[in-house]
């Protein structure tokens, strides 16, 4: 394992792409509007559980499945592909019940730690070193846990039209890591399939 500063920025800005907690700034004021405050640091701790759960054991778990990372990268490809139109496009694919009470469910789960995430974590075990990536992943929980403290105060700075500029920018930054995470895999899938 070697630590690598571009490779942690990289993955640093892979995932803040996908979790896009800035995006989900109006969701979490309107799950604190309903149930009360959230408990960020219990929010931030179980995303981060989750999220290093599949980072160390997803690989295994997928050798069960006879699944190879790559097999899994140009299929998660797709999931982060949809994910960035959803976010450019304004458009609903993925249904995400985000009314209901409480801070873990569905802010920890499946809001920060959903299939996207979950998907972009193990996809990058297909390009970078799982020591960068964890690096990467608490930086990010240390954003998370900033964002979920300060939720009202970015509400009030960025305004409905500065949090739409800004998903519709991480959907762009998405769109392209898609179509590089599938080019990539589809490569290194058709040489191992010689």
């Amino acid at each position: 394992m070697q630590l690598d500063l571009r490779e942690i920025f990289a993955a640093f800005m892979v995932l803040f792409a996908i979790i896009d907690i800035p995006g989900s700034i109006p969701i979490i004021i309107d799950i604190k509007s309903k149930s009360g405050d959230i408990k960020s640091a219990k929010v931030t701790f179980v995303s981060f559980v989750l999220l290093c759960a599949f980072l160390f054991i997803g690989t295994p778990l997928l050798g069960v499945f006879g699944v190879d990372i790559s097999s899994f990268a140009i299929a998660g490809s797709f999931i982060i592909f949809l994910i960035a139109m959803e976010m450019i496009l304004g458009i609903e694919l993925f249904k995400q019940d985000s009314h209901e009470s409480g801070s873990v469910f569905p802010i920890a789960f499946p809001l920060i730690a959903g299939a996207g995430s979950i998907t972009t974590i193990l996809s990058l075990k297909a390009e970078y070193q799982t020591l960068n990536i964890f690096i990467a992943l608490v930086l990010n929980m240390g954003v998370i846990y900033l964002v979920l403290r300060l939720s009202s105060f970015f509400e009030r700075v960025l305004g409905k039209s500065g949090l739409k500029i800004l998903k519709k920018f991480f959907g762009v930054i998405l769109l392209s890591i898609a179509i590089k995470l599938f080019l990539t895999n589809t490569g290194i899938t058709l040489l191992n399939g010689r």
